[in-house]
């Protein structure tokens, strides 16, 4: 996928669900993966054009598994000029070593949104955004669909009343295969996922599922994705 590409798709998110407004700042979810940092991309060349003027923040909330090595993301947001902020925690060694979770997704998801929204807040920031994509919303709601029996997928933007801050997926309509291209022919600099249960989750096995619907039924995914559109979930 070529930036224009990926441009025009973050705009046509941006546009159809009213993410951006004047004045905004924005902190980007940084983790280091593919999806975050083309999301970064997106935004920062977004910002150069779009009529409405906003500035951005990248925060990565280290969860502190030893090795996970930030410096080439460091020089990438140097790169576009675009402002870098590390928040150290001791999330993993208290998931993993102190609790033992079995489950770990859960708990760290929340304690890694606690972490990323308080340092927005600290950085002036009264939006969050997430590159969250087209193949997680869609896998999203199968996993809702099959553990929790009821059809629903996280909203486009969403409002939280305690931190009034407002968090934005503006690459919603993008599918990860493509954010895997992009980050291959612009040679994006992605850290490997040092968490160990990376690859083990019970997304995992949905994304896996939806790859095999997708051999069996070519265009499922797509029509799964519209399912949601226009489905009166709750945000949308």
């Amino acid at each position: 996928m070529k930036l224009q590409r990926l441009l025009s798709l973050t705009r046509q998110a941006v546009d159809a669900c009213q993410l951006i407004d004047d004045g905004d700042k924005i902190a980007v979810g940084i983790s280091g993966g593919k999806d975050s940092l083309a999301l970064l991309y997106a935004l920062e060349n977004l910002r150069r054009f779009y009529p409405k003027k906003f500035r951005l923040q990248a925060i990565t909330v280290d969860l502190g598994f030893e090795g996970f090595d930030l410096s080439q993301v460091t020089s990438l947001c140097e790169q576009l000029s675009v402002p870098y902020r590390i928040i150290p925690t001791d999330i993993g060694k208290i998931i993993f070593t102190e609790r033992r979770e079995t489950s770990p997704c859960s708990l760290c998801a929340k304690l890694r949104k606690g972490a990323l929204n308080q340092a927005a807040l600290d950085l002036g920031c009264n939006k969050v955004a997430y590159g969250h994509h087209k193949d997680d919303i869609v896998e999203t709601m199968l996993l809702s669909l099959i553990y929790e029996g009821r059809f629903y997928s996280f909203s486009p933007k969403t409002y939280l009343d305690r931190t009034k801050l407002t968090l934005i997926r503006p690459l919603m309509y993008v599918d990860e295969a493509d954010l895997t291209g992009f980050c291959n022919k612009y040679r994006v600099p992605v850290c490997k996922n040092p968490c160990p249960a990376d690859g083990f989750t019970k997304r995992e096995y949905v994304k896996n599922l939806t790859k095999t619907l997708e051999h069996d039924n070519p265009g499922v995914k797509q029509r799964m994705f519209h399912a949601i559109l226009n489905g009166n979930i709750p945000g949308w």
